[in-house]
């Protein structure tokens, strides 16, 4: 298995402003295999970005009312678990996907919130490429399980996805 992660420095890196500029795609299907891993960002997550997400998306009380979330199952505020799949997916865009040949998303599975995210957890994601799968026209679906691990490494968040991507093949085909 050949293992493809970014440098201790990196790893620690907070994520980036949204706009900051992204890589430019280089990676094609074919460049991976199965069993590479990818080391992802970190990023801190803070109470008020909680309440903030959770306000618009998700408001219920222990994501948006403090005072009321200490006397919760969870005794404080915990992101929603749509938010931190927002998370992941920023950190998965810009530690490797924006430097990708990605077409599309196709499918997101066994989505499973393993652990609350609390304010000031400091979450680091892992991409595993488990499966890839060519197809006629010059394309490759690559299945994926993607992690997201606290500051104490402990599991917070596993999903499988599916995604669409460009071979060398597809970029002499027409779509």
């Amino acid at each position: 298995m050949r293992k493809l992660a970014l440098s201790d420095d990196a790893k620690n890196e907070v994520s980036r402003p949204v706009t900051e500029e992204l890589g430019v795609p280089g990676i094609y299907a074919e460049d991976l295999q199965v069993g590479n891993e990818f080391d992802l960002r970190s990023h801190c997550v803070t109470e008020d970005e909680i309440i903030d997400f959770a306000s618009t998306w998700d408001p219920q009380l222990f994501h948006v009312d403090p005072r009321k979330a200490k006397d919760s199952y969870f005794g404080g505020v915990i992101a929603s678990g749509v938010h931190t799949l927002a998370v992941f997916q920023r950190l998965a865009v810009h530690s490797q996907y924006s430097e990708w040949h990605m077409i599309a998303g196709k499918a997101l599975s066994n989505l499973q919130l393993r652990r609350p995210v609390r304010p000031g957890d400091v979450l680091t994601g892992r991409l595993t490429i488990d499966r890839i799968e060519y197809d006629d026209r010059g394309r490759a679906t690559i299945h994926i399980r993607g992690q997201l691990h606290n500051q104490h490494d402990e599991l917070v968040m596993q999903v499988d996805l599916a995604a669409l991507m460009k071979t060398r093949a597809e970029e002499n085909h027409a779509v």
